[in-house]
């Protein structure tokens, strides 16, 4: 059975957001049960170099919803016009991605599927196939800040397991 690019993307999209949207609840719960400061949290590095956990949460957006649009248009930025939401506001960013690409039917995704995305990167333009473009950018960040947003809240202490991180699985035979 050959896979769509809904397949590819919409399922994946969703199943590692709504795991998001968990673990940052968790996330919460935790800091407040220990007095830990959700404003430190928005602003907490893995390390000095590293952008900050409130990038993160908006990258795993970004890479999501912001994708979606990208396959859609054909043109993928940096993400821009985020603001700097604080802890509520990067769940509710979360919950936005999660609706914005829920209402998206499998007709509409799959008839992006061999088209073009140009990442544009200041004065440089990336051309990537829309496949390509899922596979090989922007899934790859999508998992890396979604992990990063988990390993930011394991590291504040929060008690977050492997299963917070795979959310609910598509199992079946």
């Amino acid at each position: 059975m050959a896979l769509s690019f809904y397949d590819i993307t919409v399922p994946n999209y969703l199943q590692i957001l709504n795991a998001v949207s968990g673990v940052l609840e968790k996330g919460k719960a935790h800091c407040e049960e220990n007095g830990i400061s959700l404003d430190d949290v928005v602003a907490t590095r893995l390390i000095d170099d590293m952008n900050p956990f409130r990038f993160q949460v908006i990258s795993v957006v970004h890479h999501s919803e912001g994708a979606m649009k990208g396959y859609e248009s054909g043109e993928f930025a940096p993400p821009n016009g985020y603001g700097e939401p604080d802890y509520a506001g990067l769940q509710a960013l979360v919950q936005g991605a999660i609706d914005y690409i829920s209402s998206k039917d499998e007709a509409m995704v799959n008839s992006w599927q061999g088209g073009q995305v140009t990442f544009k990167l200041g004065g440089n333009e990336l051309p990537f196939t829309t496949e390509n473009f899922a596979q090989t950018f922007s899934m790859p960040n999508f998992y890396f800040h979604a992990a990063t947003t988990y390993d930011i809240l394991r590291m504040k202490g929060a008690p977050l397991g492997k299963r917070d991180f795979l959310g609910a699985m598509r199992m079946g035979v």
